[in-house]
């Protein structure tokens, strides 16, 4: 079982930065790839980045891409997304998710094992 925690969502203006942070316990962290997945209201839960358990390799949802950045320590037991000039668009709850098939980065969400609670991210025109 791995426990995923993330924090660091709130409320921003367009153009404006945020640093999601996801801690994990319970299991061995370099087990997993990670990623980021984010849900709008009324839509479908999305894909938006992904890292191999050593960082190798990194995938992004086109929307995001140049704009977020995910990365990881595996000696914090943590992954983050670093998000820049957010736009409106972006505004949703973001959930990290573990895969325990570490040598790739799945963009399904099918895939990924376990879930966190989600931390909300709204950003404001």
């Amino acid at each position: 079982q791995v426990l995923l925690v993330e924090s660091g969502g709130g409320l921003v203006q367009s153009g404006d930065s945020l640093r999601l942070s996801c801690t994990a316990s319970g299991r061995t962290f370099t087990d997993y790839t990670m990623g980021w997945f984010r849900q709008a209201t009324g839509k479908e839960r999305e894909f938006v980045a992904g890292i191999s358990h050593l960082s190798a390799v990194t995938e992004y949802a086109d929307s995001v891409k140049s704009r977020f950045a995910i990365s990881r320590d595996n000696r914090k037991n943590t992954v983050y997304l670093q998000m820049d000039s957010l736009r409106p668009e972006d505004t949703a709850v973001y959930f990290c998710a573990a895969d325990s098939m570490t040598a790739r980065v799945s963009r399904l969400r099918r895939e990924y094992d376990y879930w966190g609670q989600g931390t909300q991210v709204t950003v404001s025109s």
